[in-house]
């Protein structure tokens, strides 16, 4: 997929920001290039990459056709880092529900930093 500007807000080339993660050339150093790679994920649909930076210890709640079903269904419009620190990443995800009209996804999320890669734990909801 040929993205001019990455989905995950970084204002660079998908292809030079988040999908060589996804490509697995490269590992994301931070957790928030990881969670900025899993929202482009989502917006790419890349189920596989979804499942493969859950945390091993979270994988049985998040199947890959549970991830491919909710991308798939969901039009992302944009993504905000509203805080960013060694392990969590507080960030706000605006998308489309079946009205066209605009919601947020509001989520303080945890990662794991495991044999030098990345993973999402999970994370807490903000109404």
């Amino acid at each position: 997929m040929d993205l001019t500007n990455c989905p995950c807000g970084s204002g660079t080339a998908f292809n030079q920001c988040c999908q060589p993660y996804h490509l697995k050339v490269k590992a994301a150093p931070t957790a928030e290039a990881l969670m900025r790679s899993r929202y482009s994920a989502f917006v790419v649909a890349d189920a596989d990459y979804l499942y493969e930076t859950t945390h091993i210890s979270k994988r049985k709640n998040h199947s890959k056709s549970a991830y491919l079903n909710s991308a798939k269904n969901t039009r992302w419009l944009k993504l905000e880092i509203v805080f960013s620190d060694f392990d969590v990443v507080e960030f706000k995800a605006y998308y489309l529900n079946k009205k066209f009209q605009t919601e947020v996804l509001h989520e303080k999320s945890n990662f794991r930093l495991a044999d030098g890669k990345w993973y999402y734990v999970d994370g807490e909801f903000y109404e």
